[in-house]
């Protein structure tokens, strides 16, 4: 049987409710045979989609405006999904950068669905966690530039699921590294087992054969005063003779030994048999007389003698004690330096996590300044308390934006932004590189987490704090901020909700824009934004529109002015601004929103059977056909 005649079976069972009939049906559907699947469990938040549109209403009281050429910062109070939602009318293949520190579902409280804590103990506890992903990630996608690359902090819990979530969203062709990033170098000791020093970082780019890597900044002498041998890289270290308390060979008598060096500067030293005459430890004594005899034996063959001398009259000791270790180490540890005064040995000083430069980001993803310490000493400093748990360090997102792009105006995304950490790693870069990034933070306000630490942390970091030492820390002015929250309007195409729509779309237009400088005009069912790039003008009313043809007449800008105008349908009354035409671009409101949203927006619930058709599209009193969501 196929697929066709199966679901003609399914329609046509009885006892079936209309949930059941499309559960069935979307099943037949499935043609998926690998990779990674879950139960799709319900979230309030979508479901609140089913029936609303969600437009975002400006804060005015907390804007802080510094200047119109300064990049617009965007700070949005609300479910992420809702406000992703919004975005993608504004700024739908335009967002060149997203970082995400999504919760990691632990079981310990640290992720909510439908305002319940996921415990460990709840059967579909990756289920929920992948459902709440994979509808943010797919709108992600839409917004990401063809250029944009996504950025995704992740630990244990979740990165296997994750990776093949994010190769069924962006293709496992747009995969660019799981990078383990070092938050914790000495180690987590409550770890069972393995103290763990890491969590992840996946990345994965819109379109891999357009995304271009930036590298990093180093200066080139960083790298002359390394050299490398068959091991790797390495450079002159400690002296190989011990220094400081209990460097005597009377303080460690068994790392006293000679070392042997040949014409050709390889290193060895003494067999085992000779070694264990030189110390007695029963009567405590050198036994110098025998070291004589060793130091002749091997000048006779033409190796050059090397003790840990500390003068004339004292031995010292080396660093390394005299063991099979030690043996194989001195072949190929040890730096041979010759002088008029003779031999000196240097250890070989290998380079640590992190610490040999690259240009490339390497794979393991680790500075010192990753600290997660370090990320919860930065906000205390502002905030001049301990007001939020594990945020991340303003260093790790500022090499993630490095790495991002090498655009100086980028647009950077964060959809769970927390504590704020990646806007203070915005202004930062834009303060010392001379940046104009712009960047869009969205956080819910649970226990007034935007209001009173996300947006707070970077107001303070604009307009200048007084740090938890009592310095007075300059503020970062060259940037504005602006906070919106998520309001809603009905998706029932009425023309009262079409209306209410368009007067509530001033934001957004604003937003997608990038023009929120309001002009007074006299049309009263009108707003005129404009800044030195953009001229904005709304039209609430398409009965206004022969006084916005005046106004677009007198007005002295030879730049093009971007007309929004309320209408039914989708024509945006071309044939009214004929007078004007070659000074504007035209789009019908509401109808631009609800094409952006209709790609992003969950069915509707069904009003009628499963097995019935809707007999024609809507239509206005002109016959023009209207948007359906």
């Amino acid at each position: 049987m196929n697929k066709t005649d199966l679901i003609q079976k399914v329609k046509a069972l009885d006892g079936l409710s209309q949930d059941e009939r499309a559960y069935l049906i979307n099943l037949v559907n499935t043609k998926k045979k690998y990779g990674l699947v879950w139960e799709d469990k319900p979230e309030d938040v979508e479901e609140q989609l089913r029936e609303n549109l969600p437009v975002l209403k400006e804060a005015k009281d907390k804007a802080i405006v510094n200047g119109e050429d300064y990049p617009n910062h965007i700070l949005i109070e609300g479910d992420n999904l809702h406000a992703l939602t919004a975005l993608s009318f504004t700024h739908e293949g335009n967002i060149d950068v997203i970082y995400i520190d999504p919760p990691y579902n632990t079981g310990n409280n640290d992720f909510k669905y439908n305002d319940n804590y996921v415990d460990k103990e709840d059967s579909f506890r990756h289920s929920k966690w992948l459902s709440f992903m994979h509808k943010r990630l797919e709108i992600a996608k839409r917004l990401m530039s063809k250029h944009g690359v996504i950025f995704i902090s992740i630990d244990d819990n979740e990165v296997n699921q994750l990776k093949l979530l994010c190769d069924e969203v962006f293709q496992p062709i747009n995969f660019l590294g799981l990078l383990p990033t070092v938050m914790n170098l000495k180690g987590n000791q409550d770890q069972f087992c393995f103290a763990g020093t890491h969590e992840y970082t996946l990345v994965y780019s819109k379109l891999k054969s357009s995304f271009q890597p930036n590298q990093f900044d180093f200066d080139a002498e960083e790298l002359e005063v390394w050299d490398e041998d068959n091991i790797g890289p390495f450079k002159k270290g400690a002296p190989l003779r011990a220094t400081g308390t209990e460097a005597n060979r009377e303080d460690r008598p068994l790392m006293f030994y000679p070392i042997l060096v040949d014409v050709n500067n390889n290193v060895s030293t003494i067999s085992k048999e000779e070694h264990s005459f030189i110390y007695n430890n029963s009567t405590k004594l050198f036994d110098d007389s025998h070291l004589e005899d060793i130091i002749k034996k091997y000048k006779k063959i033409g190796y050059d003698i090397v003790l840990p001398n500390v003068d004339s009259d004292q031995f010292g000791r080396w660093r390394w004690g005299y063991n099979d270790n030690t043996i194989s180490r001195l072949s190929y540890d040890v730096i041979v330096t010759r002088t008029k005064n003779g031999i000196s040995l240097y250890k070989k000083q290998r380079p640590e996590l992190g610490e040999l430069p690259s240009k490339k980001p390497k794979t393991i993803f680790y500075r010192p300044e990753y600290s997660s310490g370090n990320g919860t000493a930065q906000l205390k400093d502002i905030m001049n308390a301990k007001v939020f748990n594990n945020p991340k360090p303003v260093d790790l997102i500022k090499d993630i934006i490095t790495i991002s792009t090498s655009k100086k105006n980028a647009t950077i995304l964060d959809f769970t932004a927390g504590s704020g950490t990646t806007l203070h790693a915005i202004l930062e870069l834009n303060n010392s590189k001379g940046f104009q990034h712009k960047g869009i933070l969205i956080t819910n306000n649970e226990n007034n987490i935007c209001e009173e630490i996300t947006y707070e942390r970077n107001k303070r970091r604009i307009n200048g704090y007084t740090n938890v030492k009592g310095q007075n820390i300059s503020g970062l002015i060259n940037n504005n901020l602006r906070y919106y929250k998520c309001e809603f309007v009905s998706r029932e195409s009425s023309l009262k909700n079409r209306k209410e729509l368009t007067l509530l779309a001033t934001e957004l237009l604003c937003i997608k824009e990038a023009c929120y400088n309001e002009q007074k005009i006299k049309i009263k069912q009108a707003k005129l934004f404009a800044n030195a790039s953009v001229t904005l003008l709304i039209l609430f009313d398409d009965n206004v529109i022969p006084d916005a043809v005046e106004l677009i007449k007198g007005m002295d800008s030879s730049a093009i002015i971007k007309v929004y105008v309320f209408s039914m349908g989708s024509d945006p009354y071309t044939e009214d601004f004929a007078e004007v035409l070659d000074r504007v671009t035209l789009c019908a409101l509401p109808d631009a929103i609800y094409k952006a949203y209709q790609n992003v927006l969950p069915k509707k619930k069904r009003t009628v059977p499963l097995m019935e058709e809707v007999s024609e599209t809507p239509t206005n009193e002109n016959g023009e056909q209207l948007s359906i969501l």
